[in-house]
């Protein structure tokens, strides 16, 4: 039997004795009248009694019929020491009980201290739940959550956009369907199986497919479950996770997160709980070496940080193969949003190629919450099936922000950023291989943003020139340079464009290499595979004092040479960004058709004077 059910077991118990004494309690009470000894003499002299029941500490009598309250027994304390003649004077039946107070006097001091400690334990069980402790009993234990039914409820055909990483683990489900036969040539399945890839890329769903198809149980648990407060209690969750997987196998056992597990020792420096986390990789160490594949046993884990994991853990015979779960290319999405379509109600005729040509750069989890909001924007808008306007509307939501048309801004300002905006789009439209522009807006949206200009790439670039990075820089510039050649000055408007095209700049001269001047020489650490954070070494670019001078200089040139061919465009299509712009004043939001049209007879940048631009000052 379990300790949960010998617990539950003696708590009912517990509850059954004391309900009994209560019950008798009860009825005695219920059915008995106390009485003084004189009464109930007067009682026997009277002829009521019918029989009396004598015991070491009360005298007790069944009345012929119920009295007034109802009673069937009057009872005395013993005052008599000769009592036996008295009552053959009144001609009733009488006996003699001797009770048994053993029973009495143990449940008098038992009870009391049963119900102490049951209290006790059940509010000490509650505050260790809460603590996330579980009992000190059970602190060594594993918290892996075990599918032991065998049923993850996902399956490959759940899986989608992550074919060459499917194909991978392919050959784990086979093996664990059959060992026997995939090992008949002396072929060994990898001990791990480590999945690698930005966020929402679908590493856990595949960790859960591979389980789903083999058909065996699932441990799946999280790196930082190990860790706990108290000295070894990582490492015993270790073993007890292997331990339980062994009696399961074959089985699968999913470690998710497992960078924070398995971190580079001696990277961390001397910060609390740093022994107990390298203590704690160790042991997970020792038990990758000492589990034998052939009884089908197999450990998958997930990370997105894999430059930070220990070296032991990724050479050869603990986690063999690294798969990448990358995010999915145009068709990797167009089959994932398929899959995530099949819960919604799609209107006839939708061309979900659109929408994946529209979320470049999305992950899985992207885009199952693109779907979402797509199905909650037609639900709002009561129509009878989702359509490409709402797949439209959930992609500006989720890129820009929520839509605030409450907010008031001056005329002067709204004009501001609607020349801002066709500055942006002209120049995307005028220069070679810049991203199609899908839509225009000057309605505000999310934190501070009072407009946005949104493009749409024609295809998945993988590799980009330096003429493509200056294009980029070029679009991202053309907002500030249509406030410069319209207005003279320029807005806060730009904070952000300017940051990203300065970003640009600096990674083309000093990760990239793209200058002449200061050689094909990276000047900075490489940035994290899969996470879009600033570089965490310190001490930045590590260089000469007159090598920085020379960077900083090729990162302005970039910029500055950037903005001036966006001012060139703009001021040779004068014309169609003042036509564009009242036409945007007007009605807030421009579509790609209504672009096009507006947009004939621009001119494109190959068509521009190279000249030097004369820009106004203030």
């Amino acid at each position: 039997m379990k300790q949960e059910s010998r617990w539950n077991f003696g708590y009912w118990m517990v509850a059954i004795l004391a309900l009994l004494v209560f019950q008798e309690y009860w009825q005695r009470v219920s059915t008995v009248e106390p009485v003084p000894y004189s009464e109930f003499e007067k009682a026997l002299a009277e002829g009521r009694v019918e029989e009396v029941i004598v015991t070491d500490r009360t005298i007790t009598g069944r009345l012929k019929a119920p009295d007034n309250r109802g009673k069937t027994s009057i009872a005395a304390t013993r005052v008599e020491p000769e009592l036996a003649e008295r009552l053959s004077g009144y001609g009733v039946r009488y006996s003699r009980i001797v009770e048994s107070t053993w029973v009495r006097d143990l449940l008098s001091w038992v009870l009391p201290v049963l119900v102490f400690f049951g209290v006790w334990f059940f509010l000490f069980r509650r505050f260790a739940e809460k603590q996330g402790m579980g009992g000190f009993m059970s602190v060594g234990r594993s918290r892996a959550k075990v599918y032991v039914e065998k049923k993850t409820g996902v399956t490959f055909g759940d899986v989608a956009g992550v074919d060459e990483a499917k194909a991978e683990l392919e050959e784990v489900v086979n093996f664990l369907k059959a060992p026997q036969e995939y090992g008949r040539l002396g072929a060994r399945i990898p001990k791990g199986v480590l999945l690698v890839g930005p966020p929402g890329t679908g590493k856990t769903l595949l960790a859960k497919a591979v389980a789903g198809e083999a058909g065996v149980p699932f441990f799946s648990i999280s790196g930082s479950e190990f860790i706990e407060m108290f000295v070894g209690v990582g490492a015993a969750r270790v073993r007890d996770l292997f331990e339980q997987a062994r009696t399961h196998a074959p089985a699968i056992i999913f470690i998710d997160e497992l960078d924070a597990l398995g971190r580079a020792r001696g990277a961390g420096g001397p910060l609390v709980g740093h022994d107990e986390r390298e203590q704690t990789l160790n042991q997970l160490l020792t038990e990758m070496d000492g589990f034998d594949t052939s009884v089908g046993l197999i450990i998958l884990a997930a990370t997105n940080r894999p430059e930070i994991l220990d070296p032991a853990l990724l050479r050869a015979g603990r986690f063999d193969r690294q798969v990448l779960v990358d995010r999915p290319d145009k068709k990797g999405r167009l089959e994932i949003l398929k899959v995530h379509a099949r819960k919604i109600t799609l209107a006839p005729g939708l061309d979900l190629e659109q929408v994946a040509a529209l979320t470049t750069g999305f992950s899985g989890a992207d885009l199952a919450n693109l779907v979402n909001e797509a199905a909650l924007a037609a639900t709002r808008r009561k129509a009878a099936a989702v359509e490409l306007v709402d797949f439209t509307v959930a992609l500006e939501r989720l890129v820009a922000g929520l839509e605030k048309k409450n907010r008031v801004i001056n005329p002067r300002e709204r004009e501001t950023v609607a020349y801002h905006e066709i500055g942006h789009a002209l120049v995307a439209l005028a220069l070679p291989g810049a991203d199609a522009v899908h839509k225009i807006s000057i309605i505000p949206r999310g934190i501070g943003a009072l407009g946005y200009t949104l493009q749409r790439p024609t295809e998945d670039r993988f590799l980009m020139t330096r003429a493509d990075l200056e294009n980029k820089i070029a679009v991202l510039l053309g907002g500030r340079a249509a406030e410069k050649l319209v207005f003279g000055e320029i807005s806060t408007g730009a904070a952000d464009d300017l940051a990203r095209a300065t970003d640009i700049a600096r990674d083309m001269i000093t990760r990239y290499g793209m200058d002449e001047g200061l050689g094909y020489v990276a000047f900075e650490a490489q940035k994290p595979r899969f996470l879009d954070v600033p570089e965490l070494a310190p001490g930045g670019c590590r260089v000469a004092e007159s090598t920085q001078a020379r960077i900083d200089q090729a990162i302005r040139d970039i910029v500055m040479g950037a903005f001036e061919r966006a001012y060139r465009i703009l001021e040779s299509n004068r014309e169609v960004l003042e036509r564009c712009t009242r036409e945007l004043l007007e009605r807030e939001t421009l579509e790609e058709s209504d672009i096009r049209k507006l947009t004939q007879g621009l001119k494109p940048a190959a068509e521009v004077a190279e000249a030097p631009v004369a820009l106004p000052r203030r």
